[in-house]
């Protein structure tokens, strides 16, 4: 007589394992958490050089006046594209990458900025675009073909993809002693809405805009930089509606940071009057869309009034779900920045104080 043999088989059940987030996506998680806890206050070019200082070691005339570091640094890749040891602002590549490298491992932000040199009009050498605002510069607006000559089977198409190999180069620098790639929030072609930089609206066509923007991100993409989050971000305007916003925009799927420029030229009242509405727009746009908004630079130049700090910026800024602001550098005939010995100072203090901002010890 043959035996029943009862087999019992277990039967398990294996969760597929979710696939780790790249560092652009953890990066939009925390500037996503962040703001809901305040705004980060960004300073470009911060530690390399101040009014009365350079390249002193753990130096900011933020930290200085404030006792504590920006959130936020901003740096800039200008001259990157010619192999040149220093950018636009003369601050060496290699210190640049030492620096980033600091405020990430302290916590911080990182946002990058590029303003190549004209293609189509700067000297094989670096000659004529060496300096700032000449001939061959970022600001070199003489040709208005410069986007679609450098466009594929353009006339500087060719020298353009070395241009791009020379940032891949350089990002590629930033990395953790680990190997880890350093989460940045990449921001080319900005103020495209002006006419002011070679890329501007008078430059090119809104087909050819986009084209050049494609054409980066998608280099950068294929060598593997998984780390940029990439940010749109054209100048503040009186008439800057959604429309006109979206006009140049490379579209949702390819942008996670949406950004204003705006810069006090003018009257306080001009200015507050025009940054309200633009803020307006620009947030009620990153809601439905799901992105991060920011106030990607700003500032006032020498700061010549000392309360703009809390009665201009923050009195507008604070009424926004932004994640950020980043005002410019602090050079020693132009500045945007605190600085300890300034009038603005106090004020600055007052401004650090505010439960809306955010500086470094308070996003760790």
């Amino acid at each position: 007589m043959a035996m029943a043999v009862l087999v019992v088989v277990a039967c398990t059940t294996t969760k597929k394992a979710e696939p780790e987030k790249t560092g652009a996506q953890q990066l939009f998680d925390r500037l996503d958490t962040l703001r809901q806890k305040g705004i980060m206050f960004g300073h470009q070019d911060d530690p390399f050089y101040g009014l009365t200082w350079d390249y002193v070691k753990d130096s900011s005339d933020v930290k200085n006046t404030c006792g504590d570091w920006p959130a936020v640094m901003g740096f800039e890749l200008g001259g990157i594209e010619m192999g040149d040891a220093k950018n636009l602002d003369s601050v060496p590549f290699t210190r640049m990458t030492e620096e980033i490298i600091n405020h990430y491992n302290r916590g911080g932000i990182i946002t990058i900025s590029w303003h190549p040199r004209n293609p189509a009009t700067t000297a094989p050498d670096g000659g004529r675009g060496a300096q700032k605002f000449p001939a061959g510069s970022a600001w070199d607006v003489t040709d208005t073909t410069v986007v679609s000559s450098i466009l594929p089977g353009g006339r500087n198409a060719e020298l353009f993809k070395v241009w791009m190999d020379r940032v891949s180069d350089f990002l590629a620098t930033l990395k953790t002693a680990d190997g880890k790639k350093i989460p940045i929030i990449f921001r080319p072609w900005h103020e495209n809405t002006g006419s002011w930089f070679w890329w501007g609206e008078k430059l090119c066509t809104a087909e050819d805009y986009k084209a050049l923007w494609n054409m980066l991100q998608d280099k950068l993409n294929a060598d593997g930089f998984d780390n940029l989050l990439w940010a749109y971000s054209p100048g503040m305007a009186s008439n800057l509606t959604e429309e006109k916003y979206l006009e140049r925009y490379p579209g949702n799927d390819r942008i996670s940071l949406v950004g204003i420029d705006g810069y006090q030229w003018g009257t306080r009242e001009d200015f507050m009057a025009q940054l309200a509405p633009n803020l307006e727009m620009l947030t009620k746009f990153a809601e439905k869309n799901d992105k991060i908004a920011a106030l990607t630079e700003c500032g006032l130049k020498n700061l010549t009034e000392p309360d703009w700090w809390t009665a201009a910026l923050l009195a507008v800024v604070e009424k926004y779900p932004i994640s950020y602001l980043l005002v410019w550098r602090n050079y020693k005939e132009e500045w945007f920045g605190p600085s300890p010995a300034k009038p603005d100072a106090e004020y600055f203090r007052e401004f650090y104080k505010s439960e809306k901002t955010l500086f470094l010890e308070e996003i760790k």
